[in-house]
C-alpha cells in the first residue's frame, strides 16, 4: 500500500439518509397566495383613484379644448378673431385646472403601479 499524503484530506465516506429522515413525513406547507393579499385594498383603492383622475383629466381637456394652435398663433404675433379670443380666454382659465389635475394624475399613476404585478400574476 502506498504511503498516505498528509497534505490531502481523505474524502468522507458517503452516508445514506437515516431511516428517521426517510420515515419523517414532509411537513405540508400551506400554499402561499400568488399575490400579497394584505395590500389588495390599497392597490384597488389606488386603481379607483387613478380611474377617477383619468376621467377628470379627460373632462378638463375637453373643457380647455384645442387652444394650443391659438396660443401659438398669438405668441407668433397674429391677431385673433373675437370668437377665437373668447375660446382662448375660456381655454386659458381652464388650463390651470388641467395642469393641477395632470399633477394629480401623475401621482395616482405612480401609486397604482403595484397593480401591474397583480395583473401579471393573476391574469397570465
Amino acid at each position: 500500500m502506498a504511503p498516505r499524503d498528509a497534505s490531502k484530506p481523505e474524502a468522507a465516506p458517503a452516508t445514506a439518509p437515516t431511516k428517521e429522515a426517510e420515515a419523517a413525513p414532509a411537513q405540508a406547507k400551506a400554499p402561499e397566495p400568488p399575490v400579497d393579499t394584505d395590500n389588495l385594498d390599497v392597490v384597488f383603492s389606488a386603481l379607483k383613484t387613478l380611474m377617477t383622475t383619468v376621467d377628470k383629466l379627460q373632462k378638463s381637456r375637453q373643457e380647455v379644448g384645442d387652444i394650443k394652435p391659438l396660443i401659438v398663433r398669438m405668441l407668433d404675433g397674429e391677431l385673433l378673431s373675437g370668437d377665437e379670443l373668447d375660446q382662448l380666454k375660456t381655454g386659458v382659465s381652464g388650463l390651470s385646472k388641467l395642469v393641477r389635475i395632470y399633477g394629480d394624475y401623475q401621482t395616482a399613476l405612480e401609486k397604482a403601479q403595484p397593480a401591474r404585478e397583480i395583473l401579471d400574476t393573476v391574469l397570465k
